[in-house]
């Protein structure tokens, strides 16, 4: 006998707040990314914050999406301790490939081994996140659409970490985190679209949707308060909010009355509003 499952118990509202939160994590891992590798000083923080809000919000995004997974119209059981692992191991590989890139270069090569890396990693934070869940039936999965998905989310990866160190301008790095969020969220639910569960009996290892709500907000409280606290980094750290002339880590700003070093007079050339 075949469940009745949905991935949509509460409509658009978590597709939408999924698809957000997987925009958020992108953006402040970008700009966190670009003022690394643009400025140079203080590196691995930024790096790590990077790879901290890039991998929290798709975290979240996974999450925030399974509360509206329901089998039989009940929502799901989770492990904690497999829950936080698949944060943990979110959070790691996307600091893989951060870094990789972050301290190896933009070559091909280099981008290339840091999005198959972090996209597998992805993956497997997913599949993990789905190893958490307590199921009234054995987790069946479609090998072709588990293949789909894993191959979305190493082109995620890839055009992410590329975005990071190609696309430097403001508007430019918020555009490619919509993009990332689309990405991401496709691949989430192509994951799930791969799901089959047989069940033999109803309601095994289910929950009521207050249940599964409370278990949610527990386990958001800390990606979440890593967001804000890398929002509040972001928002009050004028290089990392610069926008698309914002120059790279060689090159100095000039500062309005202040001679250019090599030249007798001040600096005229600069740009009024810089």
């Amino acid at each position: 006998m075949e469940a009745t499952v949905s991935n949509f118990h509460y409509g658009a509202v978590t597709p939408v707040a999924a698809f957000l939160m997987a925009c958020l994590g992108a953006a402040l891992g970008l700009r966190c990314t670009t003022r690394a590798i643009r400025r140079g000083t203080n590196r691995v923080g930024w790096l790590a914050l990077g790879a901290v809000s890039i991998g929290c919000g798709i975290w979240t995004m996974h999450f925030i999406a399974m509360a509206g997974f329901t089998i039989d119209g009940l929502s799901m059981q989770y492990d904690s301790a497999t829950t936080v692992l698949s944060l943990v191991v979110a959070i790691a590989v996307v600091a893989v490939g951060v870094f990789l890139v972050g301290f190896r270069g933009t070559g091909t090569a280099v981008l290339a081994t840091a999005g198959v890396f972090t996209g597998l990693g992805v993956a497997a934070m997913h599949y993990l996140g789905m190893a958490a869940m307590h199921s009234p039936g054995e987790l069946r999965y479609s090998s072709l659409t588990v293949a789909l998905s894993i191959l979305i989310a190493v082109v995620a990866a890839t055009a992410a970490l590329w975005a990071a160190v190609s696309v430097h301008g403001l508007g430019a790095s918020l555009g490619a985190s919509l993009i990332m969020g689309v990405a991401v969220t496709g691949m989430h639910y192509t994951g799930m679209a791969a799901v089959d569960i047989p069940v033999d009996h109803h309601g095994a290892g289910t929950q009521s949707s207050a249940g599964m709500m409370s278990f949610l907000l527990v386990m958001l409280v800390g990606p979440l308060a890593a967001l804000i606290m890398s929002a509040v980094i972001v928002m009050f750290d004028g290089d990392a909010m610069l926008g698309a002339d914002e120059p790279g880590p060689r090159s100095s700003v000039p500062v309005p009355g202040r001679a250019v070093a090599g030249q007798g007079g001040p600096a005229s050339h600069h740009h009024p509003g810089t």
